[in-house]
């Protein structure tokens, strides 16, 4: 395993002493191995990226994405949620410039509509929410029984 993984959880610690000290959170809580399974690796001067769809990672080997990246990724966060694995990679990407525009246009966020803008314009609100919703309290009726923790309450989670 690299050295950075170590580097990176001591890093995230040392950051979470300083927002307690600062008063800006809860003292750090000890999380065991199999609460919450990430860790992060960087590039460790050698690139990442094998192609747009494969990444080959150090120590770990050839991982395939959902879709590609274009750019040399620099930092990658490996996380395991619900017995499936995710990639998280932060990326070095040089945008487009655009003209900047002069022209001002005023928003007004509402409850009934999402957006309306001073030219007229209205968007409407996403129902998204209803959905996720809907989806939160299915999973919630099916961890009902379950106890906190088991292999069944993660598996579904």
């Amino acid at each position: 395993m690299s050295s950075k993984v170590y580097q990176y959880a001591f890093r995230n610690l040392g950051e979470a002493f300083k927002r307690f000290f600062k008063g800006l959170g809860k003292y750090p809580k000890f999380k065991k191995k199999s609460r919450s399974d990430s860790f992060t690796i960087d590039n460790s001067g050698k690139p990442i990226e094998l192609d747009g769809w494969c990444h080959k990672l150090p120590f770990i080997g050839v991982v395939k994405t959902y879709e590609p990246i274009e750019a040399t990724t620099k930092k990658i966060t490996i996380s395991r949620q619900a017995g499936d694995w995710y990639l998280s990679c932060s990326y070095e990407f040089n945008g487009i410039t655009t003209a900047k525009k002069t022209d001002v246009i005023g928003v007004d966020l509402g409850v009934k509509t999402l957006a309306t803008l001073s030219d007229g314009k209205v968007f409407d609100s996403v129902s998204s929410y209803q959905r996720f919703e809907a989806k939160l309290s299915r999973y919630q009726y099916r961890n009902r029984n379950k106890i906190i923790g088991s292999a069944n309450y993660k598996r579904h989670s």
